[in-house]
């Protein structure tokens, strides 16, 4: 099999592509001919050595995947060979062929690409459960969702809306902005430009937003906690800046609010039953042609490092995919 090797931790352009030794499933695994990788601001890091979960050089980068099963470990019964299948890896998807634990292979609806079922598990996942169970979004609720150009904002802002949410999108440039709202966001915000939290107040008549999806973090952080309405969650995605914030506790005593963690890949191996659940909302909405991925890239496995560097300087908006 053909694979992206990170031999050293570091900047991308080190990636080479290598012929490994075909795969083979443990007990509880299930092994996929690779037809698509997402590719997510997390492999940067991990790649880089700056990621909560650390891989010990050297390895396969990539964490989502779609394409057929080859072969199934003895415990496997819920797919099998030949089956059309998203997967989430901690690492090993950009390959042609990679190995996954049983719990994080859903089989795909026959109308699905692959390119479309590679930018499924980690964005959608994290999002509706970040909607749903972290954040218990409301129908007629205001929500706020920061970085609503990339692959997960986009996907906060088609969620929040099939949820019945009032969704205001903000980000760093117009283009990004109107894709959101393409997309279905209400109203946009370009957080570029003047008071970002003057601009939230004013479009919520003075009371801040219900719901806060910040996968940005850095010094926009603070400026949601201002821009919370009373009894509001902050959800905390992730750290797209670089630099990861420190809460001010009294901005959520004040608003009776809170600051709430999102980490889907515990969520999965912890409840997998519920993950199950919402991803047989996310391909009913899918079927219903109300849920699209926004592919703005494919690669080539060659490629890997110019679509990690990409991502890096985030000049991707959607999701891009590397097609082995």
């Amino acid at each position: 099999m053909r694979a992206v090797v990170c031999q050293s931790l570091g900047p991308p352009d080190d990636l080479v592509v290598e012929e490994r030794p075909d795969l083979e499933p443990k007990a509880n695994e299930v092994c996929i001919k690779v037809r698509a990788c997402g590719v997510n601001f997390p492999d940067t890091l991990i790649v880089e050595g700056k990621y909560q979960l650390q891989a010990e050089p050297p390895f396969v980068p990539g964490s989502e995947v779609a394409g057929e099963v080859i072969s199934v470990g003895e415990k496997i019964r819920h797919v099998r060979p030949g089956d059309r299948v998203t997967a989430l890896v901690q690492v090993g998807g950009f390959a042609d062929q990679a190995v996954a634990p049983g719990e994080a292979v859903m089989p795909i609806p026959n109308e699905m690409e692959f390119t479309h079922a590679s930018a499924f598990p980690l964005v959608y996942g994290t999002v509706i459960h970040a909607l749903r169970q972290r954040g218990q979004l409301a129908a007629g609720e205001t929500l706020l969702v920061l970085g609503a150009g990339g692959g997960v904002g986009l996907a906060a802002v088609q969620i929040g809306k099939l949820m019945g949410a009032r969704v205001i999108a903000a980000a760093s440039s117009q283009d990004k902005l109107s894709l959101a709202s393409h997309y279905g966001a209400d109203e946009t915000i370009n957080y570029s430009h003047g008071s970002f939290k003057e601009e939230v107040k004013k479009r919520t008549k003075g009371q801040g937003a219900d719901v806060i999806f910040d996968p940005v973090g850095g010094e926009l952080a603070q400026h949601c906690l201002s821009a919370i309405n009373w009894g509001g969650r902050y959800l905390i995605i992730g750290f797209a800046a670089g630099d990861i914030p420190e809460i001010a506790a009294n901005r959520l005593l004040l608003k009776g609010a809170s600051a709430v963690g999102v980490f889907w890949g515990m969520f999965v191996a912890r409840e997998p039953k519920l993950n199950f659940e919402n991803f047989e909302q996310l391909f009913a909405w899918f079927g219903e042609g109300k849920l699209r991925p926004h592919i703005s890239k494919t690669y080539p496995l060659e490629d890997a490092a110019k679509a990690l560097a990409d991502m890096r300087a985030r000049r991707v908006t959607g999701k891009i995919a590397l097609l082995p």
